[in-house]
């Protein structure tokens, strides 16, 4: 399994290159492609949203929310900010949902390098720095 960000998906549908692109094709194309559930909820956010795409959208896997999943995401992002780093709430849910089900991010938002260095976070095809 291998975890869409709205990032990526995005950049997939609207036919832009990069690794994350590629990589969200094969995880699509293999049928490897799940969904943490806020950026379901981000992806049906948008109004211009087509019938077709939405339906894609639902029918993708989500990461079931595990016990003590809002706990656990409040402790990640109280790291983060305690580091003088921005944590957005949602991009914090979602490393959350990633970290516990020990998949890894497809992402072209730099936003979550903070969570690979307060919380772990693997994003797929990243070397991670020391």
């Amino acid at each position: 399994m291998i975890a869409l960000d709205t990032s990526s998906l995005i950049a997939y549908l609207s036919g832009d290159e990069g690794p994350d692109v590629d990589a969200a094709e094969v995880a699509l194309e293999h049928q490897q492609a799940v969904l943490p559930p806020v950026v379901l909820s981000e992806l049906l956010s948008d109004p211009t949203l087509e019938g077709q795409v939405k339906d894609l959208f639902i029918r993708l896997p989500l990461l079931d929310i595990l016990e003590g999943y809002w706990e656990r995401s409040g402790l990640l992002r109280a790291r983060a900010l305690a580091r003088g780093r921005r944590a957005r709430l949602a991009d914090t849910l979602i490393a959350q949902s990633c970290l516990d089900h020990k998949v890894e991010l497809v992402t072209r938002d730099v936003d979550f390098q903070v969570f690979v260095r307060t919380g772990g976070l693997k994003l797929f095809g990243a070397r991670t720095r020391r």
